[in-house]
Formats: C-alpha cells, structure tokens, sequence
C-alpha cells in the first residue's frame, strides 16, 4: 500500500520588509552631469550612488533651479514625498545653491518667461534676460533668497518631518561652488549663506554636507559641465563619498 504524503502545513508566508528609501529633494545639481541632465536612475549621479551602497531605493524628487522656498513647496505639495517619507531612512534637502546666486532681475521674471506668448516675444525677452543676466551679476547682489529666508523655508521642512516622524534623520548641505559665465562668475552670497546654514545646523543638530568642499577640485579642472555650474563624475562620486559619511554618523 502506498504512503500517503503528509499534508502541506498551511503556513501564512511573511511578506519581506520594504527597502528603506533615500528622499533626496533637489536641485539639478543631483541629476545633471558633464554633459547635461540624466534620468533620476542614471546610476551614475550621487543620489544612486548613495543608495547602492546602502542597499536603499531612492526618491529623487529635484528639478533645475529649485531654491529651498522650492523645497519646501514640494514637500507640501508633492504626493511622491507623501508616499515616500513613511518608508524613508533619510531625508536629504540637496538645496540652497541658487539661494546664493546673484539674481539683480527678478527670480519671479525668469521663472515667467515660458508663459509669455507670443512665441516670438518670449523669444525676445528670453534673449534680453541671457544678455542682461551675467552683466548684471558681477554686481553680486541681490541674491536668488537672502539666508535669513532660506535658513527659515528649511526649518519648517526640517519641523513638518518632524511632527511625521520625529526619528527620521534629515541631511542638508552647504552650497557648491561654480564658474558658472551665466552669473558672471560671481558667487559672493555663499560666504553669508554658510555662515547662516552652520548656525541653524548648531541649534537642530541636523549635519550639512559641504558641496563646495566636494566639487571644488572638479569645478576647477575643466572635467566638469562646461556650463560651469555643474559637476563632472568625479564630482559626483566625491559628493556621494561625504553624503554617506553623514548619513552614517545620523543612522
């Protein structure tokens, strides 16, 4: 007589743990290398970097020109942060680099130039606004966002993850430099700005990673985006090497 086989015990199967995500809110320093912008993917830029070497996801969510005014819009207005935050390890504001760009027209111009119309009058003011801009620039001031502002747009992103998550660590940094002809090669806003952000880093406790300190050898070599402004790999790997630095002092 054969022998019956034992029966499969029905035991429910636990479902794995979700990977921890990396939120990165930036700018398009985050995204572009030397030869232009990537895919949010690209394995290349610093965001993934960091994120394989954590065995994380990541949730970039960035785009050209953001300030920390941006920023902060994003998290509150967002839904792929609101998805992400729960799951998140870390939260890093990769912003506050064009806070400190001179900006003698008026951000609000630039950011309206697309919604002029006709076309051949937008092209028009646009041409005017690149021709203007970098002579203008050497001027220095006014900044894109003086630091008291930026300091207090990432505050309040720093207290509204706060009151979500109150464990979550949160990373910001110190601005990149540049050689960037657009703004006149000026960046006389960053001194101020660091100054401003390491004072607010001393009374939350949140750490900053220096961009400048990175990037600064691959800015000057000429291996970075010709544009001036952004990075070349090296530039990447040397901001993902002190990104983790800081994230493993804060996890």
């Amino acid at each position: 007589m054969a022998t019956a086989e034992p029966a499969a015990l029905d035991v429910p199967v636990e479902p794995a743990a979700p990977r921890p995500v990396l939120l990165v809110i930036a700018d398009s320093l985050s995204y572009y290398g030397p030869k232009g912008g990537l895919p949010a993917d690209d394995p290349r830029i610093w965001p993934n970097l960091v994120a394989a070497e954590l065995d994380w996801d990541v949730e970039l969510v960035a785009r050209i020109g953001w300030t920390t005014r941006d920023a902060y819009w994003a998290l509150i207005g967002d839904p792929r942060i609101w998805a992400a935050v729960p799951r998140a390890g870390a939260v890093v504001f990769a912003v506050g680099g064009m806070d400190t760009l001179p900006s003698p027209l008026p951000t609000a111009l630039r950011e309206t130039i697309r919604y002029i119309r006709p076309p051949r009058l937008r092209r028009g003011v646009r041409a005017t606004y690149n021709w203007l801009q970098p002579k203008l620039s050497k001027l220095g001031r006014p900044v894109a966002l003086p630091p008291k502002v930026s300091v207090s747009y990432l505050e309040d992103s720093r207290v509204a993850l706060n009151h979500l998550r109150p464990e979550l660590p949160v990373v910001g940094v110190l601005p990149s430099v540049h050689q960037c002809a657009a703004y006149g090669k000026v960046h006389r806003g960053r001194t101020r700005a660091v100054k401003a952000l390491q004072a607010w880093s001393g009374r939350t406790s949140v750490p900053l990673v220096d961009l400048g300190e990175a990037v600064r050898d691959n800015i000057e070599s000429g291996s970075a985006n010709p544009d001036g402004i952004h990075w070349g790999w090296d530039g990447h790997n040397a901001v993902a090497t002190a990104m983790l630095k800081a994230l493993q002092e804060v996890r």
